[in-house]
């Protein structure tokens, strides 16, 4: 991005790339910002700008990190080595009795975290209403589902309402829970 956050170049790399973790770039003398997010999601988030990077509901939410820096460049080459960091917290819910008969899928809706982040501060910069969504199997136990999030802070709390589905998509069950987070840290909740 150069000074005024617009995006000059994005290159995407997946694991198994030949090039996977170097990238290199040729820019005029200046000042810039250089981001860089790795994550598992299903696919890249939304990166227009650097205040607010964005994964959404349809693409997942999962362990992602991050390096910005303010790079001025001169006349000469250079080379960054950077040092990704953690910028998640993490609930990970664990349901301990078999999965009942009739039930076919759960559905986790979490507010007080954020889908979008600030590439500069590394924490959500808006009041998302993140949703994850399981199909199970009956009798299925001790099963963990991972629900991640940007928190506004180092620290906070996601207001989590679990539902239960039958086939049909007829609620069975509902519980709410409040959930103290902190980031890069995993809370869990069985």
């Amino acid at each position: 991005y150069d000074r005024a956050g617009e995006r000059l170049k994005q290159v995407n790399q997946m694991v198994g790339d030949s090039d996977v973790g170097v990238a290199s770039f040729q820019l005029l003398e200046g000042t810039y910002q250089l981001v860089v997010v790795a994550h598992s999601s299903s696919s890249n988030p939304t990166m227009t700008n650097p205040l607010k990077i964005q994964f959404t509901n349809a693409k997942g939410y999962t362990d992602t990190f991050l390096y910005y820096e303010t790079i001025v460049i001169g006349s000469e080459a250079q080379t960054q080595n950077i040092s990704l960091r953690r910028i998640v917290s993490l609930c990970r819910f664990v349901v301990n009795d078999a999965i009942p008969e009739g039930i076919a899928r759960m559905e986790f809706q979490y507010t007080g975290g954020s889908g979008h982040f600030s590439a500069v501060t590394g924490l959500g910069v808006t009041n998302s209403t993140q949703k994850m969504s399981y199909a199970v199997v009956a009798g299925q136990q001790q099963t963990q589902y991972d629900l991640y999030t940007f928190l506004h802070d180092t620290e906070g709390t996601i207001h989590l309402y679990v539902r239960a589905y039958d086939a049909a998509d007829t609620l069975q069950l509902e519980k709410e829970f409040d959930i103290p987070m902190t980031t890069n840290k995993i809370t869990w909740m069985k």
